[in-house]
Order: C-alpha cells, then structure tokens, then sequence
C-alpha cells in the first residue's frame, strides 16, 4: 500500500489555539445579535499539522450544501463561512430548537460520507454563556474512530492511531468515488 499523507500548508499549535479564541468569539457575536436562535458551528476534525487542502475544502463544501439543504430560507438568521489554513469554518444561525438542530445534525454525521470527519457543534446561548448540546443528552452513542469503530474520544485519548495512520484513512476517503 503506498503511503500518502495530507498535503497542505501545516499550522502551528499557536495557530490552532488562537483560532479556536476567535471562533468562539465569533459563535458568541453571532449568537447576541440572534439570541432567539441557535447556531450550527462547522469544522473539521483533521488530525496533524495540515488541516486544509483542495480536495478538504470540497469535502467541506459538500457536507455545508447537504445541511443547507435541510432548512428553509426563513429558517436561517445569518450565515458565516471562513476559509483559513487552519481549516474551513461555517456558521449558520437558525430559527430551530438546539435539540432538533443536533438531531439533523448527528444524522448527517452518521450517514454522509464525509460525516465523520465533520465536528458539527450546536451552541446556543444560556445567562449570556455559550452552551452547546451534546450526542449523550439526546441518548446518543459517542462518536466512533474512523479507523477502528471504537469510541474516537477513547482512541485519541490512548493515542491508538498514528497520526499518519489517520492521514491515510482520511486521504482514501477523499480519493473515493461518490
């Protein structure tokens, strides 16, 4: 089997860390302009120090279109989409419940063919704090590896896989025919 790796533009930690600042930033302005509504908050979970390419950032798309799909036009307050290095983002404030919008949400997780790789976070505001909803609180199994089908928090936890290990699995992904 020939090895293959994500190619890309690798970030730092610092980058990482000072992009998960801004997003929360941004969840909490779009959420006090919209505090009626939910928000749907889209990453990738992509392991190492390359966390975009072409062929991510189609992957991404596809699975926003899918989700887009779901809701009407009157059901959307606001849209965001950020494409940086340190992977795309998407944002999209809707007139839903939290629940409701999780359940769609994990339905695409578990079903499209990019899903797994997707962190789709539902967060709401409570007293002015983010909150988000989580799988267990709607009776939800955690989320799986997509290598070994075990619990993804516990195999990251124990360090399992290798991140070239993951690399490859996630590249064979992209490189499959729909």
């Amino acid at each position: 089997m020939s090895k293959t790796h994500l190619t890309g533009e690798t970030i730092t930690l610092i980058e990482m860390l000072n992009v998960r600042e801004k997003r929360a930033n941004i969840q909490q302005e779009l959420l006090q302009k919209h505090p009626n509504c939910v928000l749907l908050s889209a990453t990738m979970n992509i392991p190492g120090p390359v966390k975009t390419n072409e062929q991510l950032r189609q992957a991404f798309l596809t699975v926003m279109k899918e989700i887009n799909s779901l809701f009407p036009p009157e059901k959307i307050a606001a849209l965001k989409h950020r494409e940086l290095k340190t992977g795309s983002e998407y944002y999209l404030v809707l007139n839903e419940t939290a629940k409701e919008l999780k359940r769609k949400l994990i339905k695409v997780e578990e079903t499209h063919r990019y899903g797994r790789l997707m962190d789709l976070d539902v967060v709401y505001l409570k007293e002015q704090a983010l909150c988000s909803v989580s799988r267990s609180e709607l009776n939800y199994k955690p989320r799986t590896c997509f290598i070994c089908e075990e619990e993804a928090k516990i195999c990251g936890r124990q360090r399992r896989h290798s991140v070239e290990e993951m690399q490859e699995t996630i590249s064979q992904l992209l490189r499959k025919e729909g």
